[in-house]
């Protein structure tokens, strides 16, 4: 059995890894802009619920319900 590699063996080796990780980055970025869309979703979500929690401690007070 031979020591030696072989060029070929390198080169397609090489872009195995190449294939590899061109699928991975691809995943990666995919996976960036979904977070992204998922993080304007509850920043939207967090804004009504900051809204309705003011309205309803408006609600609150003109009922007197509570101090203030």
């Amino acid at each position: 059995m031979s020591d030696k590699v072989s060029n070929e063996l390198i080169f397609e080796t090489l872009k195995r890894m190449q294939e590899a990780l061109a699928l991975h980055t691809q995943y990666h970025l995919e996976t960036k802009e979904r977070l992204g869309f998922i993080e304007q979703q509850y920043a939207s979500i967090s804004r009504r619920i900051d809204r309705m929690d003011e309205r309803i401690a408006r609600i609150e007070k003109r009922l007197d319900l509570v101090d203030g």
